[in-house]
């Protein structure tokens, strides 16, 4: 009887082994009116559709840390998983992610970077080399420049008009040459320090801005010039080496959740941005298109002097494949 119950016991415990719900930390640094926040949301509905046998806990806004911060512990596997932009510190082919005029409307964004988009192998190539795995490139739209209130000056015709202007870009080195090229006086700083520096002018401008960042910084906000420079898109990222430890059933149930996540965020992240571009509006943020003689003018400064700068990072054969993508010459 005793070995009978000592074996029962060993089955049992063995069952529960296998069973045991993997526990998944999930974090980023925006808030909840942010893609991010719609990602996750997805993202944890869609493991429940697929039955896996994943428990995660949810950390949005920063709790843990800023996007650079939270990509490093993804690395690290402190955080297995986030959703965070290019962080260059820590590989400068990231940089690309952040490249000048690749694209010019949604479509073309959703062939290049959205799901199996000819980014993707690019990136995962890059990110293998940092121990993550890119589960899906997360747009966010395009990104623009904005004027604090108290600047009339609305720039359209670069780089005259950029002139001092004191823009605030992020601190990485292809945003502080894009600004440069465009006439503008680059400040670089932490994004978390960015709406006090609009508030007390220690600023005059902002670039690498989606609608969404315009919405979230109205207050202190005048103008907003549609210069479309890139597309801005983030990547959800998870730690290779976890990703691998896990079992292969709850892998697999993981990576289709992921895939499904990003069918629907691509499907409804168009409407998003425009959404907020529409908000800007009627929150009274004078909105400015560029002519289409000051587009092809900005496009060109930052052909002859952007692109070059990033081919000496990741190399001609993927700037020539950049430019077959742009349809450059």
């Amino acid at each position: 009887m005793s070995t009978c119950i000592l074996s029962a016991s060993l089955a049992l415990t063995g069952a529960q082994s296998v069973q045991a719900t993997e526990e998944l930390q999930l974090a980023h640094a925006y808030p909840s009116d942010h893609i991010f926040h719609l990602t996750s949301t997805t993202f944890m509905d869609e493991l429940k559709n697929k039955g896996a046998d994943i428990e995660v806990d949810y950390h949005p806004g920063g709790s843990l840390g800023d996007w650079a911060s939270l990509f490093e512990q993804s690395m690290e596997g402190v955080v297995p998983m986030t959703m965070s932009f290019g962080a260059s510190e820590f590989d400068p082919r990231l940089d690309l992610s952040w490249l000048s005029y690749v694209v010019d409307d949604w479509k073309e964004a959703r062939e290049v970077y959205g799901p199996n988009g000819k980014m993707t192998n690019v990136y995962n190539e890059i990110m293998g080399d940092l121990d993550l795995v890119v589960l899906g490139v997360i747009p966010t739209g395009f990104g623009s420049i904005a004027m604090r209130k108290g600047v009339d000056t609305i720039p359209t015709s670069f780089p005259e008009d950029g002139k001092d202007i004191k823009m605030r870009v992020p601190a990485i080195p292809i945003g502080i040459e894009r600004y440069r090229s465009f006439g503008f006086t680059p400040v670089p700083m932490p994004f978390s320090e960015l709406y006090t520096a609009l508030q007390l002018g220690t600023v005059d401008a902002r670039g690498t801005a989606p609608s969404v960042e315009i919405w979230q910084m109205r207050d202190v906000l005048e103008s907003y010039i549609l210069t479309k420079d890139y597309f801005e898109h983030a990547f959800w990222v998870v730690n290779k080496s976890w990703l691998e430890g896990l079992p292969a059933q709850e892998r697999n149930k993981l990576i289709a959740a992921a895939d499904a996540t990003m069918a629907k965020v691509w499907d409804e992240a168009q409407a998003i941005d425009e959404g907020f571009l529409d908000k800007v509006r009627g929150a009274g943020i004078k909105v400015v298109e560029l002519s289409p003689e000051d587009m092809a003018k900005a496009k060109e400064i930052l052909y002859a002097n952007e692109w070059p700068f990033m081919e000496k990072i990741v190399g001609s054969k993927i700037m020539n494949m950049m430019r077959d993508i742009a349809g450059i010459q």
